[in-house]
């Protein structure tokens, strides 16, 4: 008995050590994979790049895995209940190791030749999350197991908790619940009650076979399983557990949900730090604020996708998507099916015609329903024959639909639904802070979704008229008033930068003889805006033009510069206006305000070119140093704290002034419906009315609009700067100045106004009934008739001025 004894502890000895040398052996092995002490307490997720507007609304997301750390003291009771209830009831008891669970695991493998139960505590899942990968292997195991020992050692259990409730993977690129919550549900975990908070709970084990939207049946017998183990084990009572399991399922796929869209903006942002960051960009928690105003950004984008409609149901309706009459009897699912494969936009539906009478139309919408299209909302369409031209107005239903129709509809307040197509032209707009650049708002199409293509910043298209003040400004800058004549009358220009002589006209063929520049300007002719270049020459014109940071090369070398045959982005348009607005100082566009990283310190802080009146240059800047980059950003680029003047106070004013008189007199009378005097702007339309833009300021902000078709196919008769594009310059300002005090651009105390003849330009003679003011720089106050050249003997156009005004498009410039 002694003997058996004294074997068998000896056996018992040789097994501890041998277990003891095993388990160090092992250790031995897999100690370089363990993290020190300082790597458990320095652990980073990863989290995306978020791009937020000024005033902290969301624009974009960016990053694989999508995140939103939270504290452990704002985890939910309930959620955590539900998860130590399906995971790790035993949690708060034991060292990070649960034996008896591993013991129960290994004798399942022995047994049965296959792994059944899992052994991985709470603590355990977090060590292969964040350490280790998951390939099955024992070596992995032991690994987990040395880990999880020492993070027990070294962090508490509410620590641990915490990185578990923030790394795990749950599905929809989820990683942690806060993020869970807000993909399946679209709210926080703070707003989710009893039965969604289990639901998530059962997302660990297996986020594809659990997962609520994929597979809801085994989702919610996983979810009522987590429920029965928080009842059986008291951490919640018979009646909210009763109300948890009859509760239905409410999760869907919300994805990512801006605040405010403005997507342009966040791809221009996400584009231009990645040259900086690069792949570390999307997942190291970086926040970025944009200058974007979040409410003038939502009136921005909803002026676009009203003008852009507006436009295309003016020029009439190019028929349904495609006509399925067989669909009509077809079961629901059929035909939502099909109508769920042809790609909307927004909230606009698709949607098959079931029925039709003289003044209606029955539909099936996408989403299953049933909806009545009213005669209003169907009357405008007219047959689409080209952009000049449409067919007869519809009289009746059946003139525009026929049962079996696959159309597209969008809501309407007044009418349910509107009949509706998708648009093929395109509108831009980009609003600027004058006095630093900064971008308030930036839409750079109807719907970036679709087309990624930046106009703002991408596009190079022709401003045409929107382009002349700055020539003039070049006028008055060299001598001339806003009382100069200059005789609109037929000319020949035979310039060498010409393939042929050139014959400039104004619309309609119309002369006007001699013109005071002001009128000119404001009247948009033509022939006067070339002969004022001719006489002023091109190339000294060219290097004025830099002034408003237009870069020489980029522009024609000829008199066609004079009609805005330069090809120019609206940034670049929305820059040089921003002279005119600030006083004549040059700022550069800005978009990026400030970069910080997870822990809120700042990575970059933007210090833009400002107008100062009142301070001082010390150092020259030489032009090639003004020139900088369309963004601030982290590296690389030289800042300037005060913008250089480039231009004379008193051009500027005389240039703004004149522009005052395009709202009230000239081709931008429609924005007189905004009633503020300190508005000024200028219409552009290109030839064949291929671009059309308006760009307006006061003495705060600058708005470029452009229109047009990405392949410059004409607009169509009717449609010029001051009736595709003025309209959507209005509805953005009229909330971007509410509420705002005029702004006018300060008048220099060295002008002078006098009055003069409006026919000669020359000073009124005393008493004259019909003499006018005019303001001048000192040096030019006219003496005698300003002519530059005698008016040949030809036959001009006597319209009166009240005539002109009562005709828009008759004023508009086509170069």
């Amino acid at each position: 008995m002694a003997k058996t004894f004294k074997i068998l502890v000896f056996l018992g000895l040789l097994g501890i050590f041998s277990a003891m040398a095993i388990t160090y052996g092992i250790y031995h092995h897999v100690k370089d994979s363990i993290p020190t002490v300082d790597e458990l307490k320095d652990i980073e997720l990863r989290i995306p790049l978020r791009i937020y507007t000024s005033d902290e609304k969301l624009i974009g997301e960016y990053g694989e895995q999508r995140r939103t750390p939270i504290r452990y003291e704002d985890i939910p009771k309930a959620l955590e209940h539900a998860i130590l209830a399906a995971e790790d009831s035993n949690f708060y008891h034991h060292p990070g190791v649960d034996i008896m669970g591993l013991g129960r695991a290994v004798f399942q493998l022995v047994t049965t030749g296959q792994k059944q139960g899992g052994g991985s505590t709470i603590t355990m899942q977090v060590a292969r999350n964040y350490f280790l990968s998951f390939e099955q292997t024992f070596t992995r195991k032991f690994t987990e197991i040395f880990i999880s020992l020492k993070m027990e050692r070294e962090l508490s259990k509410h620590e641990i908790l915490e990185l578990y409730f923030n790394k795990i993977y749950l599905g929809k690129r989820a990683y942690g619940f806060e993020a869970a919550a807000q993909v399946y549900y679209g709210k926080t975990l703070a707003e989710l009650d009893l039965a969604q908070l289990a639901m998530l709970a059962g997302l660990p084990k297996a986020p594809s076979r659990f997962n609520p939207v994929v597979n809801p049946s085994r989702a919610v017998i996983r979810r009522n399983w987590i429920l029965q183990r928080m009842l059986s084990l008291g951490m919640v009572d018979k009646e909210d557990y009763q109300l948890a399991v009859e509760a239905p399922v409410t999760a869907t796929n919300h994805g990512v949900t801006p605040d405010i869209e403005a997507n342009y903006v966040a791809e221009m942002v996400r584009s231009e730090l990645y040259e900086t960051f690069g792949d570390d960009l999307y997942n190291t928690g970086m926040s970025v604020y944009t200058t974007i105003h979040s409410g003038h950004q939502e009136v921005a984008n909803a002026a676009i996708l009203d003008n852009v409609l507006n436009y295309d149901m003016r020029h009439g309706y190019r028929g349904s998507l495609e006509t399925r009459p067989d669909l009509i009897e077809a079961p629901l699912e059929e035909q939502t099916a099909v109508l769920k494969e042809i790609s909307g936009f927004k909230d606009w539906q698709t949607a098959l015609v079931i029925k039709t009478d003289d003044t209606s139309a029955d539909i099936r919408l996408e989403n299953g329903e049933q909806a009545t299209l009213v005669w209003d909302a169907l009357k405008w369409a007219r047959p689409y024959i080209d952009e000049n031209s449409r067919g007869e107005a519809p009289k009746i239903t059946s003139d525009i639909l026929v049962p079996g129709d696959i159309i597209r509809v969008r809501p309407n307040t007044e009418l349910g639904w509107l009949l509706t197509q998708k648009p093929k032209v395109q509108s831009a707009l980009i609003s600027l802070n004058s006095s630093n650049g900064a971008i308030e708002s930036l839409v750079g199409g109807f719907n970036y979704f679709e087309n990624k293509f930046n106009r703002i910043t991408q596009s190079k298209r022709q401003p045409g008229s929107n382009f002349k003040p700055f020539i003039y400004a070049s006028a008055l800058n060299e001598g001339f008033s806003a009382a100069s004549i200059i005789n609109d009358a037929p000319v020949v220009f035979n310039d060498p930068n010409l393939s042929s002589a050139w014959r400039p006209t104004n619309d309609g063929g119309k002369f006007y003889g001699p013109t005071r520049l002001r009128q000119a300007l404001y009247r948009s002719q033509n022939v006067v805006s070339v002969r004022l270049l001719d006489g002023l020459g091109v190339r000294p014109t060219l290097n004025f033009l830099r002034r408003f940071g237009f870069d020489p090369a980029e522009l024609p070398n000829n008199l066609s510069l004079s009609l805005g045959s330069a090809n120019l982005s609206p940034l670049q348009i929305a820059t040089g206006y921003a002279v005119f607005s600030n006083g004549g100082y040059q700022v550069q566009p800005y978009l990026i305000d400030k970069v910080i990283d997870r822990d809120q310190n700042i990575l970059f802080e933007a210090s833009p070119v400002t107008v100062c009146e009142n301070c001082t240059v010390l150092d020259k800047t030489s032009e090639s140093e003004i020139q900088m980059g369309l963004f601030e950003t982290p590296k690389g680029i030289l800042s300037l704290p005060i913008a250089p003047r480039v231009l004379d106070p008193e051009v500027t004013y005389i240039i703004y002034d004149i522009m005052r008189d395009v709202i009230k007199r000239g081709t931008g009378r429609r924005a007189l419906v905004l009633k503020r005097d300190d508005i000024a702007g200028k219409t552009g339309t290109t030839n064949d009315g291929r671009d059309a833009w308006f760009t307006g300021f006061n003495g705060n902000t600058v708005t470029s609009v452009w229109s047009g078709f990405d392949n410059s196919s004409p607009l169509g008769a009717g449609e010029w700067g001051g009736s595709m594009s003025l309209p959507p310059w209005i509805d953005y300002m009229r909330y971007a100045l509410q509420g705002s005090d005029p702004a006018y651009v300060d008048k220099p105390s060295s002008l002078v106004t006098v009055r003069i003849d409006p026919e000669t330009g020359e000073r009124a003679a005393p008493g004259q009934s019909n003499a006018i003011f005019e303001v001048f720089r000192k040096a030019n106050v006219p003496a005698q008739r300003i002519v530059t050249e005698q008016t040949p003997n030809i036959e001009l156009d006597s319209s009166t001025t009240e005539e002109e005004e009562q005709q828009d498009s008759a004023l508009e410039n086509l170069f």
